[in-house]
């Protein structure tokens, strides 16, 4: 009896001390970065999401959120109306007299970062698990991440030996005649880099580059980043509007191709092995699956 007593009294204890955990972890949350919000629903943690920013495209469960505005520029009312009581995103989050301003609303304000860099993924996502109490779970899908990432490497180490990697350019904001070009030190370098490619673009950030420029380079590849110019149709238009992207040889062999511009928003998500096999595939032809004949 005295035994019985004791295992209800243990029971007892872990509820207690289970739902008093539950209770002091953070409910309401308003996420603010494309891959942080991506993180959240993986972990399982969408049902406490109460906005997003504008970036939050995906899963496309969260776009019928409220949005808080472009993640650089939240809105300090648009916040405040849905009382959240953490609001996540990361250093690039702002501006900070608006995080000022929430804070001392008695709003939580955690900020990861996001640098391209796989320690800092698991730190950020180590974080995450602890603020929504599944630190296991956040450690299964690092765990997958990285042998996603290992198990790739090793098919482009493959593919590549003897041979010189393509060499590419990734280029954001196309509607221009200069278009916005990704440089060293940015999430998109890490992309091409990741996928097998040599970036051409020496400088450091984003920067514009001239037709001449874009020519000079005379890319291998040419990645956009827009979700219209996915389909052969969208992809003739944009040479329609630029001369020096249609003359490259990168646009007269065809080699064009399009990633969802979220994807570099927020640092690394957990779409990023998807679309880097995408990426490699076309850069290393021999990895892609063989189709096999089964009509005969």
């Amino acid at each position: 009896m005295r035994l019985e007593r004791t295992l209800v009294a243990l029971c007892l204890g872990l509820l207690a001390n289970s739902t008093s955990l539950a209770e002091s972890l953070p409910q309401r949350w308003i996420s603010a970065g494309g891959a942080t919000t991506e993180w959240i629903v993986e972990l399982g943690g969408q049902e406490r999401l109460v906005g997003v920013d504008t970036t939050s495209q995906h899963p496309q469960t969260v776009t019928s959120l409220p949005s808080v505005g472009y993640q650089r520029q939240l809105s300090a009312e648009g916040v405040l109306t849905l009382t959240p009581d953490l609001l996540l995103g990361t250093e690039e989050m702002g501006p900070p007299p608006v995080l000022a301003q929430l804070e001392r609303a008695g709003i939580r304000i955690v900020q990861l970062s996001a640098r391209s860099d796989l320690q800092v993924l698991d730190a950020n996502l180590q974080r995450l698990g602890e603020l929504l109490g599944q630190p296991e779970r956040a450690q299964l899908a690092l765990e997958d991440f990285h042998q996603q990432l290992s198990h790739l490497q090793q098919q482009v180490d493959q593919a590549r030996q003897g041979a010189q990697p393509p060499g590419v350019l990734l280029l954001l904001g196309q509607g221009g005649t200069n278009p916005l070009v990704a440089g060293r030190n940015t999430l998109a370098d890490w992309l091409l880099r990741q996928a097998g490619a040599r970036n051409l673009a020496e400088h450091e950030g984003y920067k514009n580059l001239s037709g001449e420029a874009l020519l000079a380079l005379d890319a291998d590849w040419l990645v956009l980043t827009d979700r219209q110019l996915r389909s052969a149709e969208g992809q003739q238009a944009l040479l329609a509007h630029n001369p020096a992207l249609a003359a490259s040889r990168a646009a007269r062999e065809g080699h064009l191709l399009s990633i969802d511009p979220t994807l570099l928003v927020g640092g690394l998500g957990p779409r990023l092995p998807g679309v880097l096999r995408q990426l490699s595939h076309a850069f290393y032809p021999a990895l892609q699956p063989r189709q096999v004949d089964i009509s005969q």
